[in-house]
């Protein structure tokens, strides 16, 4: 079975972990959120796509969710003794992915070559694909004027009051061949529990990236529980943005997209009004506590795709095709 999953953030890593954890049961490809790269002491970074690579590599520093294993802090430490900006946490072996990772791309190798030649060494089996291999850059207004989205979320520890977001150079970002090739050739597209506004927008703001999904079964899961994000400001965000942050909403969010969304049972009294919006959906126990519940998500996420979505496709074009 051919999965292609759209991911960004600790939430959709884990979750694209526990897809890893099925083997060969699945084709799996990630396209991973690149709206927050940036530039930072010199060196191109990229948050999303590197969490996602730690992860599967299981390299990751668990305690965090991000950055990797075993660290250690002494070039940060000396940086910050010189007076430079130490704001943005990168330990010793998190610099070496971004110092080689910089040398590549100078030398004229895109980001797309470069993740895959890291998850080679890595021994990541899955495919992780940027978004595109053009720069886009989220934007965040808030009430203290527009940052960048690291501005916003590390440095400013996702304080200030959102108002709008933009991703800058989207209408120039095209999707790498290979990330339309994941999305025409799978059998199921799945939307990780990734915050909806930083971490799956900017993906589907990919010129031609939302028209494919159209023709596609797509599963989402909640990355909202009872009200609360599990991690992260995406709760916050869309209260500051006028709308209750619940399990409905998030389903309102990708309306258009969802034939199904996977949300947790404390969330089970907004199934009428998620079905409402033409969309089924199913409950489970969405926490990942750790590697094993991880599995089990991913495990009953397919099967409730397959048992309510792709046994009955005539069910996909009456619930979220134009």
């Amino acid at each position: 079975m051919k999965i292609t999953a759209l991911a960004g953030g600790v939430g959709g890593a884990k979750f694209a972990h526990g897809l890893n954890q099925l083997g060969d049961a699945i084709d799996l490809t990630v396209i991973a959120n690149t709206g927050d790269d940036f530039e930072h002491l010199g060196l191109y970074i990229s948050p999303d796509v590197d969490t996602l690579c730690y992860t599967l590599a299981e390299k990751v520093n668990t305690e965090t969710g991000w950055g990797r294993n075993d660290e250690s802090w002494r070039v940060l430490e000396e940086i910050s003794i010189l007076g430079g900006p130490d704001w943005f946490r990168i330990g010793d072996r998190d610099f070496a992915t971004h110092i080689e990772r910089t040398r590549r791309m100078a030398n004229g190798e895109s980001l797309s070559q470069v993740t895959a030649r890291f998850c080679e060494q890595w021994g990541v089996n899955a495919k992780i694909l940027p978004m595109s291999d053009s720069p886009v850059q989220t934007m965040v207004k808030t009430g203290q004027g527009w940052m960048g989205f690291q501005e916003y979320f590390v440095k400013n520890q996702f304080a200030p009051k959102v108002e709008e977001f933009v991703f800058k150079g989207i209408s120039e970002a095209m999707p790498s061949s290979a990330v339309m090739q994941a999305i025409n050739a799978c059998d199921l597209i799945i939307i990780c529990p990734s915050n909806p506004w930083v971490s799956i927008d900017p993906i589907l703001a990919i010129p031609g990236l939302r028209t494919a999904l159209l023709k596609k079964p797509v599963v989402g899961i909640s990355p909202v529980i009872g009200g609360k994000a599990v991690k992260g400001p995406a709760a916050k965000m869309f209260a500051e943005l006028g709308i209750s942050p619940s399990a409905l909403a998030v389903a309102d969010h990708y309306k258009d997209l969802l034939s199904l969304i996977v949300i947790d049972q404390i969330d089970q009294d907004q199934i009428l009004a998620i079905e409402g919006l033409g969309i089924i959906a199913s409950t489970s126990d969405i926490l990942m506590k750790d590697n094993q519940d991880r599995r089990r998500l991913a495990m009953e996420v397919i099967d409730f795709a397959k048992q309510l979505v792709l046994n009955n496709k005539s069910e996909i074009g009456k619930i979220n095709k134009p």
